[in-house]
C-alpha cells in the first residue's frame, strides 16, 4: 500500500503549536509515522505556513521554524504556504503528482483550521485521505457561553471527517498505530 502514498505534516511550527493540547504526544506519534514512512519508502512533505505580516510567522523567525522535537530530515520536501489550504497557491499538488501520489496521510496543526481545510481540499483534488486521528492538535476556542477545549475540537474534526463521502475517494480516520503504509 505504500506505493502512491505520501505523509503530510502540516504547520507543526513553534508559534503554531503554542497553546495547543497534547503536543508532546502528537509529536511522538508523528515521529513514529515519519520513521515508518521512511522505512516503507513513503515520501514526506512538511507544510510550513508563513506570513510576512505576522512577526511570529515570518520566514526564518523562531516561531516559523518546524518544532525542534520533530524528526525532519534534509531530504524531506518542504512546501511553503500562506493560506489554510496547503494546495492554494503552492507546489504541493505538482509535487504529489510527480511522485504518483494517490493517498495522503494527514497530520499536523491546527485541527480545525489548516489540517481540516487541507484534508478537505485533498479530497476535492482527487486524493484518498487518511486523517491520523491522534496525529493532529489545536488550541481551545472561545465560544458563546464558554470555551471549547482543544480535545473537543480535535474530536469534532475527526468525527465529521469520518462521515465524509466523496465519489471515487476513500476517506478514513484512524489512530497513528493503525495507519497502514
Amino acid at each position: 500500500m505504500a506505493e502512491g502514498t505520501a505523509l503530510l505534516v502540516i504547520d507543526m511550527q513553534e508559534a503554531v503549536l503554542a497553546g495547543c493540547a497534547g503536543v508532546p504526544g502528537v509529536v511522538a506519534r508523528i515521529n513514529d509515522l515519519l520513521a515508518r514512512a521512511r522505512l516503507a519508502g513513503v515520501p514526506v512533505v512538511f507544510i510550513q505556513h508563513e506570513d510576512a505580516e505576522d512577526p511570529e510567522m515570518t520566514a526564518g523567525s523562531p516561531g516559523w521554524r518546524i518544532a525542534a522535537d520533530l524528526d525532519q530530515l534534509p531530504e524531506d520536501a518542504v512546501v511553503a504556504k500562506r493560506y489554510r489550504d496547503s494546495f492554494a497557491a503552492t507546489e504541493l499538488g505538482s509535487t504529489l503528482d510527480g511522485w504518483g501520489t494517490r493517498r495522503l496521510l494527514v497530520t499536523g496543526a491546527q485541527s480545525d483550521f489548516c489540517v481540516q481545510t487541507t484534508a478537505l481540499s485533498a479530497l476535492f483534488h482527487g486524493y484518498d485521505v487518511t486523517l491520523v486521528a491522534d496525529g493532529h492538535t489545536t488550541e481551545p476556542a472561545a465560544q458563546p457561553g464558554g470555551e471549547l477545549s482543544a480535545d473537543s475540537l480535535t474530536e469534532l474534526v475527526n468525527r465529521r471527517f469520518a462521515t465524509l463521502r466523496q465519489p471515487g475517494r476513500r476517506v478514513e480516520v484512524v489512530p497513528a498505530v493503525a495507519v497502514v503504509l
